[in-house]
């Protein structure tokens, strides 16, 4: 059986969602505080629960409803305009399907708890300071699953688009 491109979207995008949404419910059960941290790789990795109402880097901290409206618009925005993102291509057909796979996964998050559930958290100390100095640590700001989905979307949709337009023939000059 042959999958159209709608369905092959839609399978990739709901493969996300769930391992989004499972990664979440396993840092639910080992991390069920907000706050909670468990040190991976010292000096480098944890994993922690963090609730973010914000968008990327907590931007617009406290608007999660606000956010909501916005991710909900902008699913709807791309399902409605995939035709202009390659979406009959393979790649094209990927990206998409990461992009809103990884909105519904932090669109569930801020509908049933409130906030996303962040839990990804890299980061190096910092030489010269001592630790429990709030200075010490310098890391790169949580993220999870979904997070990742859109930004390897995003920049697997630029890098088709780039590859397209050098791809095209160009009109020779006149001379």
């Amino acid at each position: 059986m042959k999958l159209n491109s709608n369905w092959r979207m839609a399978i990739l995008g709901a493969f996300v969602l769930l391992l989004d949404q499972l990664t979440k419910l396993i840092v639910l059960h080992y991390l069920p505080d907000i706050g909670d941290e468990r040190e991976v790789l010292p000096g480098f990795f944890r994993l922690v629960h963090w609730g973010n109402t914000g968008a990327a880097w907590s931007l617009f901290r406290g608007y999660n409803g606000v956010l909501a409206l916005v991710a909900i618009g902008a699913l709807v925005a791309l399902v409605l305009t995939r035709h202009h993102f390659d979406a009959h291509t393979v790649g094209g057909q990927i990206s998409l399907a990461l992009i809103c796979g990884g909105i519904v996964g932090n669109l569930a998050d801020r509908l049933r708890v409130g906030h996303v559930i962040d839990f990804l958290y890299f980061y190096v100390n910092r030489r010269g300071l001592l630790p429990g100095d709030p200075r010490a640590e310098a890391g790169f700001p949580a993220f999870n699953v979904a997070d990742s989905a859109i930004c390897v979307g995003v920049g697997l949709l630029f890098l088709l688009s780039w590859t397209s337009q050098n791809a095209r023939p160009t009109a020779a000059a006149p001379k």
